[in-house]
């Protein structure tokens, strides 16, 4: 230990001392541990005030909301549009429940299925259902809030994560990195988005402090909220099995924890995908209707190929075109290397690595709307790691500069392009 740390120490106030200091009467005292919570969770929440502001403003200066039906970007008024397209959807589930069957459409065509809310997975509807029983303010307004207390559980995990690999500096940052990201805008929207990413980012920082029984049930509950659960599923699988194959881990710690793990995680993405199969009478319902319904499915990158492709030579001629998100999305995918490059410089834990590189194989290797990739890549937060480690080094003055200019752009390239230009 240095000079400096030993004398700071040996200054630092004992348990004692502390107690003995007279607390003002009437004020407000946060328990420690949450604490440190409160600068990313500061920056993370006027960040996206300002973006969702920026975004407002776009939208009422374009006007073409008012001119959409409201199921798919229209409404009375502005906010109206972060309950549309998928947002629609939840809200009917947490209205109607599941009406599970499977619906061939007559003639060919890319969509030989009729669509179904049983696409969309029970956690988040079941959460607006029980916030509109419990607060009355509805089904909208349930889903907005869910969606934004959600967030600011993400954000906190994210800095948990990052904090512990980088040092809380590091976190703050990537807790606002992560509300300025190119898909940020379905944070604050009637989308599961942020619900996943509490959860995951959690999980992983159970896993990294050998948490075992909750990572397990934070798993378990990741696959009701999305089928892209599967990566973090996987990944929490992966680390409780090298964990018990490894003899010191076993001896320090046991191998029931890491077990529990592994078993319980998928639990709740197959019994929901496994009820889908049994109330249609198809075992394989919930990837039909994905693909025949939606076009969403596994191809190898073909499709993902097909658009780089069609971008570069300044074509469109590809499924679900839509230039200024496609070219958007092109920006990210070239950033993608460079972005898992740094990251594995960091050495980060097994959990975190392959929770991203799946996520990334996954959203890449999926026929779906291009545009949305960004949408997509939002819970791969490890991904901020590098950029959140190199930029705590800046000074305050230098990321305000920063985080300002993000954030008022992120009202267009986060929000507006997402919800206005393309389909999110």
């Amino acid at each position: 230990m240095s000079t400096a740390s030993t004398d700071a120490a040996t200054e630092a106030p004992g348990p004692e001392e502390r107690e003995e200091r007279p607390r003002p009467a009437g004020r407000l005292t946060l328990p420690p541990g949450v604490r440190p919570y409160l600068p990313p969770l500061a920056l993370y929440g006027v960040l996206k005030l300002v973006g969702l502001t920026v975004f407002a403003g776009l939208l009422e200066y374009a006007g073409d909301y008012h001119r959409k039906e409201p199921r798919f970007g229209g409404g009375a008024h502005w906010w109206d549009v972060l309950g549309t397209w998928d947002g629609w959807w939840y809200l009917q589930v947490a209205e109607h429940g599941y009406q599970p069957r499977l619906e061939r459409l007559d003639g060919g065509g890319l969509f030989t299925v009729q669509q179904n809310s049983v696409a969309f997975f029970p956690l988040y509807p079941a959460l607006i259902r029980l916030v509109s029983e419990a607060t009355g303010l509805g089904l909208y307004g349930s889903g907005i809030l869910v969606s934004v207390l959600a967030s600011f559980v993400a954000a906190a995990g994210i800095y948990a994560v990052i904090s512990l690999i980088a040092g809380a500096r590091a976190g703050t940052i990537a807790a606002g990195l992560w509300a300025v990201a190119p898909g940020a805008g379905v944070e604050w929207a009637v989308y599961s988005e942020s619900v996943f990413v509490a959860i995951a980012s959690w999980c992983c920082y159970c896993v990294m402090r050998r948490r075992w029984l909750l990572a397990g049930l934070l798993a378990f509950l990741a696959g009701l909220n999305r089928p892209t659960s599967a990566v973090l599923i996987g990944a929490v699988g992966l680390a409780a099995l090298v964990t018990v194959a490894r003899r010191d881990s076993r001896r320090e710690h046991g191998v029931a924890g890491p077990v529990y793990a592994m078993v319980v995680a998928p639990l709740g993405l197959l019994a929901y995908v496994a009820w889908v199969g049994l109330s249609t009478g198809e075992p394989t319902a919930y990837f039909t209707l994905q693909r025949e319904g939606w076009a969403h499915y596994f191809d190898f990158g073909a499709y993902t190929l097909d658009v780089l492709l069609n971008t570069a030579v300044g074509r469109r001629d590809y499924l679900f075109a839509f230039t200024v998100p496609d070219l958007l999305a092109v920006l990210l995918v070239l950033a993608l290397p460079m972005l898992i490059t740094l990251m594995l410089r960091k050495r980060p834990p097994l959990v975190l690595v392959a929770y991203t590189l799946a996520t990334v194989v996954t959203v890449l290797g999926t026929q779906q709307m291009f545009g949305n990739t960004a949408r997509y890549l939002l819970p791969a937060f490890p991904l901020l790691l590098a950029p959140a480690a190199a930029m705590s080094r800046l000074r305050w003055p230098a990321l305000t500069v920063f985080f300002t200019t993000a954030a008022i752009a992120s009202g267009w390239y986060a929000h507006y392009v997402i919800f206005e230009l393309g389909i999110p």
